[in-house]
């Protein structure tokens, strides 16, 4: 693995520890696709530091697990614009 890739991977690794934010709001953060993001966190991290990448593993979990809810929220602000 390059060190620029192996770097990126820890870096965001740290940032959605930090924040919890979801793998788009990531990738607009560090100027790459969502793919990359994912690619990062879950083939990539846990062969440089497993303990952070068990962390994430929770972090992605819990966000996909309410991701209809942002959905929902987003259509109803949406539909009461117009």
């Amino acid at each position: 693995m390059k060190d620029h890739i192996r770097k990126r991977a820890l870096e965001v690794g740290e940032y959605i520890s930090q924040t919890n934010n979801t793998v788009r709001q990531a990738a607009k953060v560090f100027g790459v696709s969502k793919s990359t993001i994912h690619k990062d966190l879950t083939e990539r991290l846990p062969k440089i530091n497993k303990n952070l990448a068990t962390q994430i593993k929770d972090v992605l979990e819990r966000n996909k697990a309410e991701r209809h809810l942002r959905g929902g929220e987003a259509t109803k602000r949406k539909y009461q614009k117009n």
